[in-house]
């Protein structure tokens, strides 16, 4: 099936309020074009570099997002347009994006990444962890970073109800920030979790944004 097939299937599969970001690392300019054809907005992308060098050669009403594993010293380069992050990770790389998007007179939203899988390999909060950075309350005196919900992803493994507690588990940290800290605050709203092998139970459990790639672009 074509990208624009895939989409429209995808489209099809999730309710409309359900934000999809086309994870579009690796892929080339031409392939965005083509989901953007398709009436698609919202990518995702890993790398700055790469993120920089196809944000200059694509069309400016993209809202690009990023995804991945952010270096502090790399925040400067994405700070002028980025969307949304939704990898916050820590307090430092929030001075970061704090000073950077300060120096661009702009707010940018970010989403605390939460890590609530089995392995090693994913990054973000423990649970017990963001409660203290919350608690701490020095991302309050951030001006320029606007707190816009959670990130998390499931672990990588065939057992739906482990992937399925997950989601459940960062839904309810979710709810839990939101009344402690932002039960005024109409930003923080997003939850951005699911991806292409998983995200019909990330939905079912309260997403708001699903990040997918292969279902969209096919295997790389």
């Amino acid at each position: 099936m074509s990208i624009k097939g895939n989409l429209e299937e995808l489209r099809r599969s999730v309710p409309a309020e359900v934000k999809i970001v086309a994870v579009s690392k690796f892929h080339s300019s031409d392939t965005i074009l083509e989901a953007y054809g398709a009436n698609q907005r919202s990518f995702g992308e890993s790398r700055v570099q790469e993120l920089r060098a196809k944000q200059q050669m694509l069309p400016e009403d993209i809202e690009w997002h990023f995804i991945g594993s952010l270096q502090r010293n790399k925040v400067k380069y994405i700070a002028p347009f980025i969307h949304l992050v939704h990898s916050l990770d820590s307090e430092r790389l929030m001075l970061e994006i704090e000073k950077q998007a300060a120096a661009n007179r702009r707010i940018i939203p970010c989403l605390l990444q939460l890590h609530v899988a089995h392995e090693d390999t994913k990054s973000g909060f423990l649970p017990d962890e963001c409660r203290r950075f919350l608690a701490e309350g020095r991302w309050r005196d951030c001006k320029h970073v606007q707190l816009a919900g959670v990130m998390g992803m499931a672990t990588f493994t065939d057992d739906l109800e482990q992937v399925r507690g997950e989601f459940r588990l960062i839904r309810s940290l979710f709810e839990e920030f939101k009344s402690d800290y932002f039960a005024n605050d109409e930003h923080f709203r997003e939850i951005s979790m699911g991806m292409s092998g998983d995200y019909p139970i990330a939905v079912e459990e309260g997403a708001t944004i699903i990040r997918v790639g292969t279902s969209i672009f096919g295997e790389r």
